[in-house]
C-alpha cells in the first residue's frame, strides 16, 4: 500500500477527528484516540495540526465550509425567497449528516474558549454573509432563516422527528415542494 502524502494524511485525520469531536466535543475527545484511529503517533498528529484545539478548530471550519458550499451550489442561479427555499432544503439534507450538525453544536458549546469563540464567530459570520449575498434578502429575512436553521439543529440533535409528541410535530415545518406564498421559506 503506497504511503499517504502529508495532505492526504491531514484530510484523513480531519475526517476521523471530526467524527470523534462530534461525539465528545473538544474537551471530551483525546488526541490519543484520534491518533490511534488514524494509525499515527500523537507527535505526528501535533506536527500536522499543532494542538488538539487546532484540530478541533479545523473541524469546525470544515463543517461551516461544507454548509456554505452546499448553500452556494443549491442556490446557483437563484435569488430571493427561491434561493432561501433551495438552501433550506439543502440544509435539511445536511442535518442528516450528524457529524456536521454535532460539530456545529460542539463549536457553540466550546465558545468559553476565546480562540474557539473567535473562530465560531468568524465562520458563522461567513455563513450569514453567504445567505445574505446569495438571497439578496434584508437582514431581518436572513435572521429568520438562520434562526430557523439553528432551531432545526436542536430538533435534529434531539431527534424530534421520531418523537410522537404534539410539540415535536409542531416544531418541524411541513414539507413543501415550492416556496410558500407570502411566507419565509424554512429548512425542513
Amino acid at each position: 500500500m503506497p504511503r499517504m502524502t502529508a495532505d492526504e494524511r491531514r484530510e484523513q485525520l480531519l475526517a476521523i477527528a471530526s467524527e470523534e469531536f462530534a461525539l465528545r466535543g473538544l474537551h471530551g475527545t483525546s488526541a490519543e484516540t484520534i491518533a490511534r484511529r488514524a494509525d499515527i503517533s500523537q507527535p505526528y498528529l501535533f506536527r500536522l495540526y499543532g494542538t488538539k484545539k487546532g484540530l478541533f478548530v479545523a473541524a469546525v471550519k470544515g463543517a461551516y465550509r461544507r454548509i456554505v458550499e452546499a448553500f452556494t451550489q443549491a442556490a446557483d442561479g437563484l435569488s430571493g425567497r427561491e434561493s432561501l427555499f433551495a438552501m433550506g432544503n439543502t440544509y435539511t439534507e445536511l442535518l442528516k449528516e450528524r457529524t456536521v450538525l454535532l460539530i456545529m453544536l460542539h463549536g457553540f458549546a466550546a465558545c468559553d474558549d476565546a480562540d474557539v469563540r473567535e473562530i465560531v464567530r468568524t465562520e458563522f459570520g461567513m455563513l450569514w454573509r453567504t445567505v445574505e449575498r446569495i438571497s439578496g434578502e434584508p437582514p431581518e429575512q436572513v435572521r429568520r432563516f438562520l434562526a430557523m436553521a439553528l432551531l432545526l439543529n436542536n430538533a435534529a440533535a434531539l431527534d424530534v422527528a421520531n418523537l410522537d409528541e404534539p410539540w415535536a410535530a409542531a416544531l418541524l415545518p411541513q414539507p413543501a415542494t415550492s416556496v410558500p406564498n407570502g411566507q419565509m421559506p424554512v429548512p425542513r
